[in-house]
């Protein structure tokens, strides 16, 4: 793989040129983007996938739901519906992605969920509604220039930041890196817990955020235990399973389940997989498996992996929590 993306350096400046004029025309006003009279939050990165954006999702959720009626917004990747759908009680994660699938079994009615690749037509379809919601959040829209989201918070995980990629093809970056300059809030990703305050400074020195930007930096926290669809068990007496994951990047994970002593066998499958009846005739000859929220999503559906199945849940937990609380609840109050 790292010997084909240098093979194809030669069409890095292509795609360059052509993100580059996309964002510029937007810039300038020539394309038009549409803007809201309620707070629409994006939540994006410059990077193709894995810096923990469905985490953070669920963070914003959690900050606003008690007193803002929220609704997530996403595309729906790879879900085998069409057009706008709206998370109800007959959604399964085919009509919806396993993400936004994920939204609806943790939160239900609470909030709503919603997925178009259209996000123009997805806010709208959720303003006609009886009960329309206060607050927007688009589940990665970053490069979805077409809408004017009020508030973008930009992700870059802490293991490849995006000061130091290459656009496509030959690295991860979706647009040129400038396209930061959009972002209200930079919240670097994954970070080592005893990451300090030296390594931090370092890092915002590297991007060199504008004036109205804040740089904060986050942690995944693991839970306690696992969870099955009728039991949980605490992780430090969880042991000896398969872990499966289908997940942009399982380092993390991986890194963690071994410091924690944990016996496994890992298979890796590509981010938002969908598996065949092969594999999971495969899986199931697994005594005990062990694998994402997301990945649950998914597998769960099976009678044969029922009784096996266990995920385990994250959070994200962010430096200066009281200072990112306020500037997000504050654009919302205005």
């Amino acid at each position: 793989m790292k010997l084909i993306r240098k093979i194809v350096f030669p069409f890095v400046p292509v795609y360059y040129l052509i993100t580059r004029l996309r964002n510029v025309l937007y810039d300038r006003g020539i394309k038009t983007a549409t803007s809201y009279n309620f707070p629409v939050i994006c939540v994006g990165n410059l990077s193709v996938g894995g810096t923990g954006k469905t985490p953070m999702i669920e963070y914003l959720i959690n900050l606003l739901k008690d007193d803002y009626f929220v609704a997530t917004l996403s595309r729906g990747y790879k879900r085998e519906s069409e057009g706008f759908q709206l998370g109800d009680e007959q959604s399964i994660v085919e009509t919806l992605g396993d993400e936004p699938f994920q939204f609806y079994n943790k939160f239900g009615n609470d909030i709503l969920v919603a997925v178009d690749a259209d996000r123009r037509n997805g806010i709208k379809q959720l303003q006609s509604l009886d009960k329309s919601p206060e607050v927007v959040l688009l589940d990665d829209a970053y490069q979805h220039r077409k809408v004017k989201a009020g508030f973008n918070i930009l992700l870059s995980a802490y293991s490849n930041i995006y000061t130091k990629d290459w656009m496509l093809p030959t690295g991860n970056l979706r647009e040129p890196r400038n396209g930061a300059k959009r972002a209200n809030l930079i919240v670097i990703t994954k970070c080592p817990d005893n990451l300090s305050e030296a390594r931090k400074t370092h890092i915002i020195k590297a991007i060199k955020p504008e004036k109205n930007q804040e740089v904060f930096f986050s942690s995944i926290a693991y839970d306690t235990n696992v969870y099955s669809w009728n039991q949980s068990i605490s992780l430090e007496s969880f042991n000896d399973f398969t872990l499966v994951t289908g997940i942009a990047n399982a380092n993390t994970l991986v890194k963690y389940l071994k410091d924690k002593q944990r016996n496994f066998d890992h298979l890796d499958f590509d981010d938002h997989h969908n598996f065949t009846d092969h594999e999971i005739l495969f899986l199931s000859t697994k005594s005990v498996i062990l694998t994402t929220e997301k990945d649950f999503m998914r597998l769960k559906q099976y009678d044969v992996l029922k009784d096996k199945l266990y995920y385990l849940p994250i959070k994200t937990k962010i430096d200066r929590p009281e200072v990112f609380d306020k500037l997000i609840l504050d654009f919302v109050q205005q």
